[in-house]
C-alpha cells in the first residue's frame, strides 16, 4: 500500500503463480485500495509492457493522421455495436475536449480499423485480449474482497459484448479553456487506463470528494491514452 496521497501499488504476481500466501496478500491490498482510493496501480499483471507501449505508440500515430483520412473510420452501415465502433470527436459545444476510437471484441465484427499506421489492427486485437484476461482475474478478486459467493460477479457481468477498448487524443489546453475530460464516474466494473508521458490528469478518491469510481489502473492525463473498460 502507498504511503500518503500516492497511488495504491497491488502486485498480482501470485495470482499467476498460485502462491497462496501472496494471493491473499494481494486480495487485502486490493480491497484496501478500493475502499480508500477507488484505485490501484497493477504491476506483474502478464500484460507485456511492450505490448503496452506499441499500443500507445499506434495510437498517436493514428491521432496524428489529417483529420480526413481519420475520418474514413466510419461507423459500419447497420451495425449493432454497443456504442459507436469508429472514429469519432467531441462535439464543439461539449466540455470534453478530445478525439477518439472505439474497439470492440475483434469476434463480434463491430470494428472498423484504419489502414495506418502499419500494425495497428493486430496490437489492438492482441491488446485486447490480453487485458480481457486480465479484467476477469480482477473481477474475481472484487468478488472475493467483497465476500460474495463464489462467481458472484462473473454471473452477474458475464456479457462480454459490451468490453470495449479506447484510443484518446486529449486536445491542448489554451488560456480560454482549460479542456480534457470533465469530471466524471467510470459505470464500469473495471476500468483499465494506460498512458504516455504527458501529464495533467486529476484523480479524485472516494475520501477526497465523496465520490467513488470503478478500481482502474490510473496515471496522468495523455495526448494519447488508451483505456479498457468491462
Amino acid at each position: 500500500m502507498a504511503a500518503g496521497g500516492a497511488l495504491p501499488v497491488v502486485d498480482l504476481a501470485p495470482f499467476l503463480t498460485g502462491d497462496e500466501g501472496g494471493i491473499a496478500r494481494a486480495t487485502e491490498a486490493v480491497r484496501e485500495a478500493c475502499r480508500t482510493h477507488g484505485f490501484f496501480r497493477a504491476v506483474n499483471h502478464d500484460v507485456p509492457a511492450e505490448l503496452l507501449a506499441r499500443a500507445l505508440e499506434l495510437s498517436a500515430a493514428f491521432v496524428a493522421l489529417p483529420d480526413e483520412e481519420k475520418a474514413k473510420v466510419r461507423l459500419a452501415a447497420g451495425s449493432e455495436a454497443p456504442l459507436p465502433a469508429c472514429y469519432g470527436r467531441q462535439p464543439a459545444h461539449s466540455t470534453d475536449k478530445n478525439e477518439y476510437l472505439v474497439v470492440f471484441d475483434p469476434k463480434l465484427g463491430f470494428n472498423m480499423y484504419p489502414a495506418e499506421p502499419a500494425g495497428f489492427r493486430e496490437t489492438v486485437e492482441d491488446c485486447h485480449r490480453k487485458l480481457t484476461e486480465l479484467g476477469l482475474l480482477i473481477q474475481e478478486i472484487l468478488n472475493e474482497c467483497m465476500g460474495l459467493p463464489p462467481g458472484f460477479l462473473r454471473g452477474y457481468n458475464d456479457d462480454r459484448g459490451f468490453d470495449h477498448m479506447t484510443a484518446k487524443r486529449y486536445f491542448p489546453a489554451t488560456e480560454e479553456e482549460n479542456v480534457g475530460f470533465s469530471e466524471h464516474e467510470d459505470g464500469n466494473c473495471v476500468t483499465f487506463i494506460l498512458q504516455d508521458g504527458v501529464g495533467g490528469l486529476k484523480r479524485s478518491s472516494r475520501t477526497a470528494s465523496g465520490s467513488r469510481r470503478s478500481p482502474s489502473t490510473a496515471a496522468s492525463s495523455t495526448t494519447s491514452a488508451t483505456s479498457y473498460r468491462c
